[in-house]
C-alpha cells in the first residue's frame, strides 16, 4: 500500500555560514523531493533528521556528539526515522570511525564534496534499507544549479568559492573542505540576478576566503579573461534590484587595495568588514603560517578608514596559541585598542587532531588562557560599547529581519555596518529597508525607533 502521509524533515546547522548555505541547498533538495520542513511536530513525525556539522571549534564537537546521543531515543521511538550526518567533521576518518563504532543508529554518512548526491543517497537508503556510509576525499567541479531553500525570502547567501590553500596550522578547514575552487563568474552573477528578480536585497558572499576568488568571464569581443574578487563585486553592484553587498571571510595576507577602493566606488557594498587578525604578536603570527605581520594589518585597517572613515570592522581572535607568552598577549591587546574593534569572536585555543600546530609542545595552561581571555573581553566589550553610544542619535537605514521570539511587537534588523538594532514594529516591516533613529546604544545592540 501506498504512503500518501506528508513527510518531514529537521536540519541542525553548526558552524559557519558556508554550512548554513549547506543546509539551504539539503533543505532545496527534501522539498524538490516532496518533504516538508519539520515545524513543531514530534520526533515521531519526522522522516529524516540532519546534523550538518562543523570541526572548526571544539565545542561544536561536544554539541554534535550529545546531538547524536539524544537522536537515540528518537530513532527508537520511530524506526523509521533516517538520521543522517554530514559537514566538515565527516571529512575526518577518526570521527567517521567514531561515528560506526559507537551511534549505530546513524544511517547515513556523507561529506562536504559530494552534498549533490545526497538524494541519490537517501533514495538507495530507503529503497534497501542499508547504512550508507559515502564520503570523498576531494571534490570534483562546483556543480551548478542546485536547489536551495533560503532561510530569508529577502536576503541569500551565495557561494562564489570553496576550499583553502592557507593551511594556518591551527586549522582543520583545508582538510575538509580541500584546496580552493572558484565558481565562474557569470554563473554567479546568473545566480544573483536570479535571486534579485526574487525578491532578494542582500546577497552575502560566501568563501572560506573570499580574497583569493579567481573567476574567468567574457568580454565583449568574446574572449575569456580572468577576474578577482573586486571585479566581482564591481559587476554585482550593477545589478538591479540588489541594494546589499556583504561577504565572508577576507584574509588580510589577500586583502588587495583594488578590493579596498571597491568600498569607496560600489554603493551597494556594506561599510563593514570581516577581517580576522587572530593575534596581534608577530611572533604567534608566524607559528600560525597567517603570512602577515601585526604591522602589515594595522596598514590595511588605515587604508580602509581613509577610504571610508565609517567602516565598522569584526574580527576572529584566538587566546592560548601554543608558545603564546604574556608578551604575545599583550600585542594582542595592543593592537585591539589600535583597531578598535566593533565586535570580535574571541576562541580559546583548541587542538585540532590532524592539524601541525596539535604536535606543538608549549601549550598553554588553561588557567592562563581563561585569565587572557577574560581580559581580552573586557577590553572589546568595553570598545563596542563606546562604539555603539556614538551611533546614539544617528538615523540608519535597517534592513528588517524579524521579530523577536519574545515580544512580538519588538522587530530586528541590520544596519549597514552589520549593527543589530531592536525597534517596536510590525511584520509588514520585515524584508524593507526603513529608516531607524538610534535612542541607545548598547554592548551588542542597537536600540532605536522608527522615523
Amino acid at each position: 500500500m501506498e504512503d500518501n502521509r506528508e513527510k518531514f524533515y529537521s536540519i541542525v546547522t553548526l558552524g559557519c555560514q558556508m554550512n548554513e548555505h549547506d543546509s539551504e541547498i539539503l533543505a532545496g533538495m527534501l522539498e524538490k523531493m516532496g518533504y516538508a520542513e519539520n515545524k513543531g511536530k514530534n520526533d515521531k513525525d519526522i522522516d529524516i533528521a540532519i546534523i550538518n556539522t562543523c570541526s572548526v571549534r571544539e565545542n561544536a564537537d561536544k554539541r554534535f556528539f550529545g546531538m547524536l546521543g539524544q537522536l537515540k531515543k528518537s530513532k527508537e521511538n520511530n524506526t523509521n526515522m533516517v538520521v543522517a550526518v554530514c559537514g566538515c567533521m565527516m571529512q575526518q576518518q577518526h570521527i567517521v570511525d567514531t561515528v560506526k563504532s559507537k551511534y549505530p543508529w546513524v544511517d547515513l554518512v556523507f561529506g562536504t564534496h559530494n552534498i549533490h548526491e545526497f538524494p541519490k543517497l537517501l533514495t538507495n537508503i530507503l529503497s534497501e534499507r542499508k547504512k550508507i556510509i559515502d564520503v570523498w576525499e576531494d571534490g570534483c567541479e562546483i556543480i551548478e544549479g542546485l536547489p536551495s531553500k533560503r532561510l530569508y525570502p529577502f536576503k541569500a547567501l551565495v557561494d562564489v568559492m570553496t576550499g583553502c590553500n592557507n593551511f594556518c596550522t591551527y586549522c582543520i578547514v583545508p582538510y575538509t573542505r580541500g584546496r580552493e575552487k572558484s565558481r565562474n563568474m557569470e554563473e554567479i552573477l546568473k545566480e544573483v540576478r536570479n535571486l534579485a528578480a526574487d525578491g532578494v536585497k542582500e546577497v552575502m558572499l560566501l568563501g572560506q576566503n573570499v580574497n583569493s576568488y579567481q573567476g574567468t568571464t567574457i568580454d565583449d569581443s568574446g574572449n575569456h579573461i580572468k577576474t578577482d574578487f573586486a571585479d566581482l563585486i564591481y559587476k554585482i553592484n550593477d545589478i538591479e534590484g540588489i541594494e546589499r553587498i556583504r561577504f565572508m571571510t577576507s584574509h588580510p595576507k589577500d586583502l588587495s587595495d583594488k578590493l579596498i577602493q571597491a568600498y569607496g566606488d560600489c554603493d551597494k557594498l556594506c561599510n563593514h568588514i570581516h577581517l580576522p587578525v587572530q593575534s596581534g604578536s608577530g611572533n604567534i603570527l608566524k607559528r600560525m603560517n597567517r603570512k602577515y605581520t601585526k604591522d602589515d594589518y594595522l596598514l590595511l585597517v588605515k587604508k580602509l578608514k581613509k577610504t571610508v572613515p565609517e567602516i565598522a570592522i569584526t574580527t576572529d581572535i584566538i587566546v592560548g596559541f601554543p608558545g603564546e607568552t604574556e608578551e604575545d598577549f599583550n600585542e594582542t591587546l595592543d593592537l585591539v585598542g589600535k583597531v578598535r574593534y566593533d565586535s570580535a569572536f574571541t576562541f580559546l585555543y583548541s587542538i585540532r587532531k590532524g592539524t601541525p600546530a596539535e604536535s606543538f609542545k608549549d601549550q598553554v595552561p588553561e588557567h592562563v588562557k581563561h585569565d587572557r581571555f577574560n581580559r581580552l573581553v573586557d577590553l572589546l566589550n568595553g570598545i563596542t560599547l563606546e562604539k555603539n553610544k556614538a551611533y546614539e542619535g544617528k538615523l540608519e537605514k535597517v534592513l528588517v529581519e524579524g521579530s523577536s521570539k519574545t515580544n512580538n511587537k519588538t522587530f530586528t534588523g541590520r544596519t549597514e555596518s552589520s549593527k543589530i538594532v531592536n525597534f517596536q514594529g510590525n511584520k509588514d516591516m520585515v524584508g524593507k529597508i526603513i529608516n531607524v533613529r538610534v535612542k541607545e546604544g548598547k554592548t551588542f545592540s542597537l536600540f532605536g525607533e522608527i522615523e
